[in-house]
């Protein structure tokens, strides 16, 4: 079955070809004008993927990321969202990021370069259910344990938090107040140069009982994401 993709664009004519884009791409798609109707539709019937402009009306993009990446049930928590928005100082990307988008396309755009993002986006995700298990990573955070290639990893508290943060969706970036709001869960304030030491330290320890370089990579400017 074909991914299932809602456009929530308030323009009728970037929605038009959008859709017509999409669908000439074998993609079932639904158009959405307004942000609190647009996610009526996601509760009813979470789509794959969310193709969301920044400016709309009822509810803004941002707010509406949030409600998917914040929701309590996990066929819309993990829903792909692209966001699509003639904002395009970093500021916003930051925030976008901050909030869950997975990624970005700038006002004027090539409707084909649309479909690009989208495919590849679709393919991340395939490819992450395919290999979700991480056979070589294993965390059992109930026991505050980690195990990878089968051995133990002697992980401090902290350290598991953020590994486990990471690994809910590999491929995304989490910034660093993401990670220290899962790391620490008495909310005490720190640093981002604790999240960093924190996150050294890790990438150290999953390296040598890896055998190669741990799977970490840093995002200037915004913070972690774990590579598969």
């Amino acid at each position: 079955m074909s991914a299932r993709i809602m456009v929530v664009e308030d323009e009728q004519r970037i929605a038009t070809v959008l859709r017509d884009y999409l669908e000439a791409a074998n993609y079932q798609v639904t158009l959405e004008s307004r942000g609190d109707e647009a996610w009526a539709g996601i509760v009813r019937e979470p789509p794959d993927l969310v193709l969301l402009d920044l400016m709309l009306p009822g509810l803004d993009g941002m707010e509406l990321c949030r409600r998917i990446r914040s929701a309590d049930d996990p066929r819309i928590n993990a829903i792909l969202v692209i966001m699509v928005t003639a904002r395009v100082d970093e500021v916003d990307r930051l925030l976008g990021l901050e909030v869950g988008a997975d990624d970005y396309v700038c006002k004027p755009f090539s409707p084909r370069e649309v479909v690009a993002r989208v495919r590849s986006q679709l393919r991340r995700l395939t490819r992450l259910q395919q290999d979700s298990s991480r056979p070589d990573v294993e965390l059992f955070a109930d026991a505050m344990r980690a195990r990878v290639h089968g051995q133990e990893v002697d992980l401090t508290p902290v350290e598991l938090r953020i590994l486990s943060c990471l690994l809910q969706q590999p491929g995304r970036v989490y910034s660093r107040q993401q990670l220290m709001d899962a790391a620490y869960t008495d909310h005490r304030v720190v640093s981002d140069r604790t999240i960093d030491s924190h996150v050294k330290n890790l990438r150290r320890k999953l390296s040598e009982a890896l055998g190669a370089d741990a799977p970490i990579t840093s995002v200037y400017g915004v913070g972690y994401r774990f590579d598969t």
